[in-house]
């Protein structure tokens, strides 16, 4: 009966999620569905869990966490007294007990209680579409009979006929060593022994009902990753935690192994989705018989984390990525708020790996593999930003008064600086060319020299004001700071103030500088908005289970800069005749319909003769009234040539081409908008 109960709820989970926008909440109403009549148990069960009806219908929407402790100590007949790592002793009756039995008032009468784990909260995307949330796997064990006086031999007997039956019932190659079954028996034999894990519908089916024969199938909550690889590495993933279960039974241990966060947001907001233990009480009378089991206080879900997040792009951002680039990231702002929409690195992994843990072989393979698909590029690696970092010194340029728009300096194939001659990325001399031109061919040469004339201090500013070496201040570990090499730098790492090659090198975004991906999203987003500088923002709310905010994380303004119309209008036009005038370098990121403006970039950095290439392109779009700012990384191989233009700028075309389909201007899903469910737990952890 509480088998049928628990696989019904876990058919129609329906988990409500609002998304606060101001005070009030948004959201859909659950279905409303026809309830199974309840079993005495199940009874129990919904009035331990929630005192109030409303509490109920969440709760048994959750999948009812409260009847797999149930189910795990409800096989369990009469038996001894198991050993406890603490003393025992009478438990007094409470002023809140109502009906208290002769036997626990009994001098000799011995309690415990084991902790209910609570279910973790879920991760969800800015519209309440889950990123990681649990589900039920169905673990199958061996129930001894009581009272436990078998022989050592006996025992191990006992359990390896059931053993050998559920193998041929379940098809599996079952092992588990003599010690192990002697162990569980003489420490915690009143608790089944666990010995398959994460059985498929099918043998779900085949043995649910073998209670019998002493084998029982413990529904357990685990992880789960809804979408396999997208997000991941922002997600992170869980590990078991906790004092391994194969002990003497002590009080407050937890009646399945918990997990915490080890990586991404999973590690960050660990203790707000964990939730709070609930406590599960077993009696013993003076003969070792059990006398009863209740749940005397329920655990509380975790709260879940909505993040800023658009599910949609993030898919998009990593299938552009595994199409087209072996190595690299993509991440895409929000321009008029700072939220972060899709923040993608490739190779990545898939947390469901992890769960409910990972080999230390299958580790390794990933700690060890080349492409290192535990890191994520998008915000812990830094590269030279090449002539991405053009714009920022165009902005100082101009901002400075070190030259104007209409004044025209020379392009040609190289200019001494030094005794060092400074070549452009291209053969030939172009003449000479205004800051727009300049901008739109990527002339080096031009650059050189208007860096110089700027000098390097206006330039680090600048570069500071835009975001570029320090943290964006996300919540995950690992961030890196880039740099902005200034003469206190230099001094401590080549002994020497910063040079007129070194600001040449700095005016086109080669030499000492580096940028991580999101630092560079984050920059387009303030040139997109015209100036303004807002925190970037991967979270938005926590919320409890009850749709209550528990924190709310505030678009904030960092400051404006202070930076004229004019500089920024500029910038704009000739990032807009990058990707669509006749002489730019980003023409691959054309879209129809809609204008791309847009700096395309490349650079080399790592050791002598190891070189490698990063290949970029950043910009925002719709270019006169931005939705999206972005930054996209192309890792070339050690020796090979690539080029932001025809490498990076494609992966953004994919992106958008897809998002604006069949229509000019069509936007993004906004977070005002009713949320859409959580999709439906699934019955098992097989698939």
């Amino acid at each position: 009966m509480i088998f049928n109960f628990i696989g019904e709820n876990l058919r129609n989970p329906w988990i409500r999620l609002s998304i606060f926008t101001g005070s009030k909440p948004l959201s859909l109403p659950s279905p409303k569905r026809r309830r199974a009549p309840l079993s005495l148990w199940e009874t129990i069960a919904c009035r331990a869990v929630a005192p109030r009806r409303r509490e109920v219908r969440v709760i048994r929407r959750l999948g009812v966490f409260a009847f797999c402790c149930l189910t795990l100590v409800g096989p369990i007949a009469t038996a001894q007294t198991p050993q406890l790592a603490s003393t025992p002793s009478a438990t007094p009756i409470t002023d809140e007990e109502t009906i208290v039995p002769t036997f626990e008032t009994q001098k000799l009468a011995r309690t415990y209680v084991l902790d209910i784990p609570a279910p973790r909260g879920q991760i969800t995307d800015r519209t309440g579409l889950p990123l990681a949330q649990n589900k039920v796997s169905y673990n199958l064990a061996i129930s001894f009979p009581t009272p436990l006086d078998f022989t050592d031999a006996k025992a191990v007997g006992f359990a390896r006929e059931k053993i050998d039956k559920a193998a041929k019932l379940t098809g599996r190659s079952i092992k588990i060593s003599d010690d192990a079954i002697l162990r569980h028996y003489h420490n915690r034999g009143i608790l089944p022994l666990e010995i398959a894990q994460n059985l498929s519908k099918s043998e779900y089916e085949g043995i649910k009902d073998r209670s019998k024969d002493f084998l029982v199938v413990r529904p357990i909550y685990v992880r789960t990753y809804p979408n396999g690889k997208v997000a991941g590495q922002i997600i992170g993933y869980t590990g078991k935690t906790g004092r391994n279960l194969d002990g003497i039974i002590d009080n407050h241990e937890t009646l399945w192994p918990e997990t915490e966060g080890r990586d991404g947001l999973e590690q960050t907001f660990n203790e707000l989705l964990a939730g709070k233990h609930g406590e599960y009480k077993l009696t013993f009378d003076k003969d070792g018989r059990k006398t009863s089991e209740k749940v005397i206080k329920s655990a509380v879900p975790g709260n879940n984390i909505v993040t800023t997040l658009d599910l949609r792009l993030q898919q998009l951002a990593e299938k552009a990525l595994e199409s087209k680039a072996k190595r690299g990231a993509i991440v895409i702002v929000d321009p008029t708020e700072g939220d972060i929409l899709a923040m993608a690195s490739w190779p990545t992994y898939d947390p469901n790996l992890f769960v409910p843990s990972i080999s230390a072989e299958k580790f390794k393979q990933l700690q060890d593999d080349p492409d290192l698909p535990l890191l994520p590029r998008a915000f812990r690696s830094a590269y030279p930003p090449g002539s991405t970092f053009k714009v920022a010194v165009g902005i100082a340029a101009l901002e400075t008064g070190a030259v104007h728009p209409d004044d025209l300096y020379q392009c040609v194939p190289g200019i001494q600086i030094g005794n060092v001659t400074f070549h452009n990325w291209k053969k030939g001399d172009r003449g000479a060319l205004n800051f727009i031109q300049a901008l739109t061919e990527s002339c080096d040469t031009w650059f050189y020299q208007v860096g110089i004339k700027t000098g390097a201090e206006p330039i680090i500013e600048w570069a500071l004001k835009l975001g570029f070496g320090a943290k964006c201040g996300i919540p995950l570990r690992g961030e890196a700071e880039g740099r902005i090499p200034n003469d206190e730098y230099m001094k401590a790492t080549h002994g020497r103030k910063l040079l007129n090659g070194d600001i040449a090198n700095l005016s086109i975004g080669q030499g000492d500088t580096q940028v991580t991906p999101l630092q560079m999203a984050q920059a387009m987003a303030i040139v997109a908005n015209g100036g303004r500088f807002y925190q970037t923002r991967l979270v938005r709310q926590v919320q409890s289970l009850d749709h209550e905010i528990v924190t709310a994380y505030q678009l904030r303004e960092k400051r404006a800069l202070d930076v004229s119309a004019k500089t920024m209008e500029e910038v704009r036009e000739g990032m807009i005749e990058v990707v669509n005038g006749p002489s730019g370098t980003g023409h691959e990121a054309q879209l129809e319909g809609v204008e791309v403006a847009g700096k395309t970039g490349t650079a080399q950095w790592g050791p002598k003769n190891k070189e490698r290439t990063a290949a970029w392109f950043a910009g925002f779009l719709p270019a006169e009234e931005p939705k999206y700012a972005f930054a996209a990384i192309y890792e070339g191989d050690v020796g090979s040539k690539v080029h932001g233009g025809s490498t990076a700028a494609p992966m953004i075309a994919d992106i958008f081409q897809e998002i604006y389909k069949g229509t000019s201007n069509r936007g993004r899903r906004e977070a005002t908008q009713p949320i859409r469910r959580a999709q439906p737990v699934e019955e098992d952890a097989s698939d």
